[in-house]
């Protein structure tokens, strides 16, 4: 058979796309992974906390070959997991289309029961669609970002504590970059912080009337006590402008400071801390921000809204695979995330230098306030582990790797002059968290009669869920034995359980999937 330009081309796009589910089969299962690693294994301690592995990490003795074959696995587990769920993408995708082709066919003959009937099995699609195109494209490469951090911790961490000992030792950590921590509040991270008021100002305002600004938390006790603490770390930070506090209601994990010290606290991060510390230090890594002036580093010729606006439309493809123009308002005002993927995709994420920094300032900042610094990798290790596979996606987006922001972060904090009696849990946190719960239900009702960006079809059964239970290792949604078909909720197999059937078939060609083939 002669193949002419046309049919050339297409092969060499195929094999240079082979990530493509349609330029590949189906994915095929890594031998010896099990969702339940046995006790002692290298995979059982990758699933310990990051605080954890820096105890342990010195008295384990896994060899170079160990931890070798380790990361191959974890790279085929991944491999295999993201393939998985974009294949489920595409044959829901396929699925979906057959479903809206038939219901075109036939809307003029079918009776109202029929029409309820394919209204939800639409609806269902495109949520299962959504779920999985999130859990291939981002959460799970995220969670395996996280655990080969832990991998990497495990492997390295011995030598280089030694090396941060001798620094102690030697005096040498006194040479680092803002090591005056006793002089917090009398030094110049960055100069003339005070000439972003105005283009911070500014910036809410233009976010406000272009309706880009999410809806603001009443509940006076909630936001009265998220000030009081961040104004606690504000005094004893380096920041030299007034700070404004805002609680967004939102469902996202998330906060971020605007320039000129405005700071934005999600309601998604209020409900995923677990105590005082671990807010106190992810404020105290957005005000970080602010002092060292990384949004006025950043912004030379765009305008913030700008920024903002192109921003959402990134977001907005990763959310709705694809579907922007019209929707876009809805996608921001109502997306099936929230908001703070939005707003720190491009404006604050964008720099791994500036994300390091703020890290080093925001531990020095948790620390010099009395909370215990340790409460940020607390933060950052729960939201990699159990949250950040749905809310928590853009905590991580584009920043840095993860080992990196662990050690230089726990570096930091073996660097610090000890301090008895760190805060780590308050009263008044606890009082908070309770608080929270009225207004999250109420937002939730307030959620089901607002527009989206599908319509909503009444009286369907609740949507099946792909995302895993918290707390659960990663492979519990690869290599369980109840996701592999489309369909089916993911749900942990027993610890006893063996080994995962093969993945279900590649989708059929109603999904739209590129063929492979060459033209004849």
């Amino acid at each position: 058979m002669r193949l002419n330009f046309r049919s050339l081309l297409a092969l060499l796009l195929c094999e240079l796309l082979l990530m493509a589910t349609g330029c590949r089969g189906p994915a095929v299962r890594p031998h010896g992974v099990t969702p339940t690693p046995p006790p002692g294994s290298l995979a059982a301690y990758l699933q310990k906390s990051y605080l954890d592995l820096f105890e342990l990490s010195p008295e384990l003795h896994f060899t170079a070959e160990q931890i070798q074959a380790e990361r191959g696995r974890m790279q085929q587990s991944r491999e295999y997991c993201v393939a998985r769920y974009k294949e489920r993408a595409s044959e829901y995708g396929g699925q979906l289309k057959q479903t809206e082709d038939e219901l075109e066919r036939r809307t003029h003959t079918l009776n109202d029961k029929q029409r309820h009937e394919m209204h939800c099995k639409i609806q269902d699609l495109q949520t299962l669609q959504s779920q999985s195109e999130m859990l291939g494209g981002h959460a799970i490469p995220t969670a395996y970002d996280n655990r080969a951090a832990k991998l990497e911790l495990i492997e390295k961490w011995p030598a280089e504590r030694l090396r941060i000992q001798q620094e102690i030792a030697s005096g040498a950590y006194h040479g680092r970059r803002w090591a005056n921590v006793k002089d917090i509040g009398f030094r110049v991270i960055a100069a003339d912080q005070e000439k972003d008021i105005k283009a911070g100002q500014e910036a809410v305002e233009q976010l406000k009337r272009q309706g880009m600004m999410p809806k603001e938390v009443e509940d006076k006790a909630i936001v009265d006590y998220v000030t009081a603490v961040a104004e606690r770390v504000a005094a004893h930070s380096d920041l030299r402008v007034p700070l404004h506090v805002t609680v967004l209601n939102t469902k996202e994990i998330n906060a971020f400071a605007l320039p000129g010290g405005y700071l934005f606290i999600e309601r998604g991060l209020l409900e995923a801390a677990e105590n005082e510390s671990q807010l106190a230090g992810v404020i105290a890594h957005e005000l970080a921000h602010v002092t060292a002036r990384h949004a006025h580093k950043l912004i030379t010729r765009a305008t913030i809204a700008s920024i903002f606006y192109q921003a959402a439309q990134v977001a907005a493809v990763i959310l709705t695979g694809g579907i922007v123009g019209i929707g876009l308002y809805y996608a921001l005002q109502y997306g099936f995330f929230g908001l703070g993927l939005v707003l720190n995709l491009k404006l604050l994420g964008v720099s791994r230098e500036y994300e390091l920094e703020a890290d080093q300032l925001g531990i020095q900042y948790a620390w010099s306030s009395g909370y215990d610094p340790r409460g940020y990798i607390q933060f950052f290790d729960k939201i990699a582990t159990r949250e950040g596979y749905v809310n928590g996606v853009s905590w991580f987006r584009t920043h840095p790797p993860f080992y990196q922001r662990m050690v230089d972060s726990e570096r930091e904090i073996l660097f610090l002059p000890a301090k008895e009696e760190m805060i780590e849990q308050t009263s008044a946190f606890e009082e908070m968290k309770k608080s929270l719960h009225k207004v999250r239900a109420q937002a939730d009702k307030d959620e089901k009669n607002r527009p989206t960006l599908f319509a909503k079809e009444k009286g369907c059964p609740a949507p099946k869920k792909l995302e895993y239970t918290p707390g659960q290792p990663i492979e519990s949604i690869c290599f369980d034995t109840q996701a592999e078909t489309p369909g089916t909720p993911a749900t942990p197999p027993p610890a006893s359980a063996p080994t995962a059937p093969a993945p279900p078939e590649p989708p059929p060609s109603a999904s739209g999937s590129p063929s492979c083939q060459p033209s004849p």
